[in-house]
């Protein structure tokens, strides 16, 4: 029995073990089910300490209510005897033990494929803590969440499950999302499309992970399917023989063969440089969409509510004067910044009561992409880049920008934010690796080529030179080449994000306006073609530039797909006409400019670009996905002349590591001013750089 068809039962068991109902859609049940103190009692601040809650939330919504009528598929979901449908979704939240004490804000981060604080790159505190932070996602102990900065500033923590089809295991938070049916209660039936790419051996869950759980296949006979195979993502599609593959797992090929309805097995193995695309009959759809409502209620129950429909109270709300929460703010990163983009553009920031439910939203690195993941048969694992899942539903649709202007290619009039009454103040910073593959120059200009306004309530930040999940530098060094055919870049994104935090919370809470938008323009002569990126690149001995980037044309999903999500027929969609997407213009030493210049570029050791380019034997036209380049300077200027390198060495920039450390406090000095950097971050760059010898051991000795 599918884990789907097993929803659907707990869902009617619920129904009649008397869960309780409402006459509009909102939470009904709020449970805390295990309180622990975290970090063994220790005091953050004028906070003090911490406790951690985790339980579960219950939830009902009217499908009849105009909030959610644009949620596919909840007119086919199980109802309760009242009308609504009911599901559920485990809850965390981290709190001082005295509310008193803490800020009385909410920073709601939404997770990432159900990782609650994944410290390695995807949720909020990696990029607001230190690095030292542990990789964990269970965590209680004090080096779990390194310095601590958000327990010292006193905000309480909370997250909830939302993906539906995140697999169960490693302390993940995933809802029990309904399933829907036809209204004779068979199964919907649709097709769907997935790729594997870099894939070995025989055999891969559908989903091509095990980490989520894959739409069954309505039907196993691989003849009523498709599979192809491709030597690199704009090569012709070449059909694999139905008898060459089967749905099932086979460790070994044909003769393991185990039949199962959510696994693939390819007879003659996969190869890891060529791309393959699976198109089959699934069933039984989760209503995806209602993961936008845990975010709404959770955070809007937590800010507004006193108790819940069954009188459980409301773990954060006021007992005692000066305790009830002040403010909530959301964040999304990557993944969720898709998603928090979606959340807005749909209207989730609107609650049943018509309440603001963020004051602010801080989003990172999604480029002008959207999840969708308010589709039929939704997958919101996957997202488009130039060297994987190219087309996927998770790609820069329209509208792209948070003002509403009118898409040239397109024809649609519409914008992110459009409901003034509840938009909340946004901040969204991208890298530069968002410009290569999320389309992210078209939040500033249109599909043409010609500018559009930024709104007043948004700020539009980049990261010069930075890549998907950081900058390698004083703080963090370069990582191995990997799959791609440079040196790259490290998780970098700390101090940057710990800054914009401040500078977000002191807009919304006190009227601080924050710094302006900074993001390259065409107006200003930042954006540029790739040919004249490569031609402004220096010429680095050794170093190859990539001949492409995530090109955008308007796909055609079908009929029953539009802006706001829908049901897809076409598989692959077919594309339309293609939008102009720019990239940041590169300084002499190929650092990009303008933008957020942190320290690892305004002070550098290295040139760090926002792409890499794939190794030989891993489709080497390609880019190496999200992952940046390390390009170190020469240490002297004999080591660079003979190397013909045209940038300037070590020892040409700074002189000695004095220089060096000069270098450093001035760069520190302006981003502390210009609120991209904290001056405890600050000091800690300072004895770095103060640390840093071996950079110059070989020009002066100065150690």
């Amino acid at each position: 029995m599918s884990v789907r068809v097993h929803g659907v039962m707990l869902v009617a068991l619920l129904m009649l073990s008397g869960w309780p109902s409402a006459s509009e859609a909102h939470v009904v049940r709020f449970v805390v089910e295990q309180k622990r103190v975290v970090a063994d009692g220790q005091s953050f601040g004028d906070a003090g300490p911490y406790e951690r809650l985790d339980g579960t939330v219950y939830i009902e919504v009217d499908p009849r209510d105009p909030l959610n009528k644009v949620i596919v598929n909840l007119d086919k979901a199980p109802r309760t005897p009242k009308g609504l449908v009911g599901f559920s979704s485990p809850f965390f939240i981290l709190k001082p033990v005295d509310a008193a004490r803490g800020n009385r804000k909410i920073l709601y981060g939404v997770n990432n494929r159900g990782n609650k604080l994944d410290f390695s790159w995807r949720s909020i505190l990696p990029r607001t803590d230190a690095a030292t932070a542990s990789a964990t996602n269970n965590p209680l102990n004090a080096a779990d969440f390194g310095d601590a900065l958000l327990f010292r500033l006193g905000y309480i923590y909370v997250d909830a499950g939302w993906q539906g089809n995140v697999a169960p295991g490693n302390d993940r938070l995933y809802p029990n999302l309904p399933v829907a049916t036809e209204a004779d209660g068979r199964p919907i039936v649709g097709r769907v499309r997935v790729e594997y790419a870099d894939a070995e051996g025989f055999t891969r869950p559908l989903e091509g992970t095990a980490a989520f759980r894959a739409y069954e296949a309505a039907d196993v006979d691989p003849a009523r399917s498709t599979l192809t195979v491709r030597d690199k993502v704009g090569g012709a599609r070449v059909a694999v023989a139905a008898d060459h593959w089967a749905f099932g797992r086979c460790q070994t090929g044909r003769a393991s063969l185990v039949p199962t309805r959510t696994d693939i097995c390819v007879f003659d193995g996969f190869s890891r440089d060529r791309v393959y695309e699976l198109v089959y009959p699934a069933r039984n759809p989760m209503v995806m969409g209602l993961g936008y409502v845990v975010t709404r209620d959770v955070a809007s129950f937590l800010r507004y509510e006193l108790k819940d429909e069954a009188g459980n109270p409301n773990p954060l709300a006021a007992g005692s004067p000066g305790t009830g929460i002040r403010r909530a703010y959301g964040s999304g990163i990557s993944s969720t910044g898709m998603y928090m983009r979606d959340f807005l553009y749909l209207g989730f920031n609107e609650d049943e009561a018509h309440r603001k439910v963020f004051d602010a939203v801080q989003i990172t690195i999604p480029g002008t992409h959207r999840l969708f993941a308010n589709v039929e048969f939704a997958d919101p694992n996957t997202y488009s880049r130039q060297d994987m899942w190219h087309d996927s539903l998770s790609y820069s649709y329209p509208p792209l920008t948070f003002g509403v202007t009118t898409d040239p290619v397109s024809g649609v009039r519409d914008g992110i934010l459009k409901r003034p009454a509840t938009d909340p103040l946004v901040f969204q910073v991208d890298s530069a690796n968002e410009f290569w593959q999320m389309n992210a120059s078209l939040n500033v200009h249109d599909g043409q080529g010609r500018p559009v306004p930024t709104p007043d309530n948004v700020r539009l930040y980049f990261a010069s030179s930075f890549h998907h999940v950081g900058v390698s530098g004083l703080l963090n060094p370069p990582g191995p080449p990997g799959q791609c055919e440079i040196a790259t870049q490290g998780n970098g994104w700390a101090p940057t994000l710990r800054a914009l935090l401040v500078a977000l919370d002191e807009w919304a809470d006190r009227g601080v306006a924050p710094p302006p938008s900074n993001y390259p323009r065409i107006e200003d002569g930042m954006l540029v073609g790739l040919a004249d990126l490569r031609g402004a690149f220096p010429a680095v001995p050794g170093v190859r530039l990539p001949t492409a980037l995530n090109e955008l044309a308007l796909p055609d999903f079908g009929s029953g797909f539009s802006s706001t999500g829908g049901r897809v027929s076409k598989l692959p969609p077919s594309l339309g006409t293609r939008y102009q997407v720019l990239l940041p213009k590169p300084d002499r030493d190929g650092l990009d400019l303008g933008g957020i210049r942190s320290i690892e570029v305004s002070a550098p050791t290295a040139t760090l670009t926002g792409w890499n380019v794939r190794a030989t034997g891993r489709r080497p036209d390609d880019l190496c996905g999200l992952t940046g380049a390390t390009i170190p300077f020469a240490k002297t200027k004999a080591e660079r002349a003979a190397s013909t390198d045209p940038r300037p060495s070590l020892e040409e920039r700074y002189g000695s590591k004095d220089g060096f450390v000069r270098a450093v406090e001035d760069a520190a000095r302006r981003l502390v001013k210009e609120r991209f950097l904290l001056q405890e971050d600050a000091d800690r760059y300072l004895q770095a750089a103060r640390a840093a010898d071996a950079l110059f051991t070989r020009t002066t000795g100065n150690q």
